[in-house]
């Protein structure tokens, strides 16, 4: 008998596609190494989680002016800008998925 006991946290990864309405994914960008690296995070993040989705990666500034898009990185989901500024990790990628497929 154990004194202490662990619960082996579980994803719930399936849950975010199982529920998800992505249907496509654009990540925009300058062409910097962030931007790269937000792309990358992204393609990253959706192959963890079985997301089968079209992931784009624009640099046509005039394509991402038309998001309204003032800072990059920029994560865009079903037409949608749902994140800018910053680069998130894998973890915050999956996270912003989970958030955006309710």
């Amino acid at each position: 008998m154990s004194l202490f006991s662990f619960k082996k946290k579980t994803s719930n990864h399936s849950d975010i596609v199982r529920r998800s309405k992505i249907t496509c994914i654009k990540v925009l960008g300058s062409g910097c190494k962030s931007c790269r690296k937000q792309f990358e995070n992204v393609e990253s993040a959706a192959a963890e989680i079985g997301l089968n989705t079209e992931i784009e990666y624009i640099t046509d500034m005039s394509k991402i002016m038309e998001y309204g898009v003032m800072s990059m990185p920029a994560i865009v989901i079903n037409e949608k800008v749902v994140f800018a500024g910053k680069v998130l990790t894998i973890a915050g990628v999956i996270k912003l998925f989970g958030e955006v497929g309710d």
